[in-house]
């Protein structure tokens, strides 16, 4: 065969098994306890973007005691699906057991392009309140930037105290766990979809 010639045939090009438009947004969300190390990798890079970068609560980092040696601390996490399959973490937030029944969330964060969905920070809430419940908790407690206490008050928290942490007045608040029923599957968690979320 003719080098020449069969250099002149043109290869057609690859074409990705799925082209999406730069408008699509995703339809479903899970919120569930992390349960692959990428999922914990993209909730501690977001909790740097809200609480670093854009709230400067922080310098470089927002990692603590509770991530670096409390062996209750859960991270749990929202994302967005594609195609049924769990494709980036939008939201998180932590819990951990300080005392015997004693449950504490904390580093609640959703991704800014994401806020206008209000379902996604209530249940990452929710999740967190029920799985902790279903351990065994009595006293679920969280210490909420000022601007967020009326969600959880929506969300039928209560107000117990006010102090100024890393600068900023957060209200010490408490959840009423008739209002959050055990949930024994926080690797399942919770299914939302578009309609749902916003």
């Amino acid at each position: 065969m003719d080098m020449q010639a069969s250099a002149s045939v043109a290869t057609p090009a690859v074409q990705p098994w799925c082209e999406l438009s730069g408008l699509y947004e995703p339809q479903e969300f899970r919120i569930q306890w992390a349960s692959d190390p990428w999922m914990d990798r993209q909730a501690l890079a977001l909790r740097r973007q809200v609480f670093c970068r854009e709230q400067a609560l922080f310098d470089h980092d927002d990692l603590d005691e509770v991530d670096r040696g409390e062996p209750s601390t859960r991270s749990l996490v929202a994302l967005s699906c594609l195609a049924g399959q769990a494709d980036e973490v939008i939201g998180t937030v932590r819990i951990h057991q300080a005392a015997p029944g004693t449950w504490w969330g904390s580093r609640l964060a959703v991704q800014a392009d994401w806020r206008q969905h209000r379902r996604l920070g209530s249940s990452l809430i929710r999740l967190a309140v029920c799985s902790a419940h279903a351990l065994g908790c009595s006293e679920f407690l969280a210490h909420v930037q000022a601007q967020n206490v009326p969600l959880f008050q929506r969300l039928q928290w209560q107000v117990l105290d006010e102090r100024v942490l890393h600068g900023r007045v957060h209200a010490l608040m408490r959840a009423d766990l008739d209002h959050y029923p055990p949930c024994g599957t926080p690797y399942a968690g919770f299914v939302l979809t578009r309609e749902l979320s916003s």
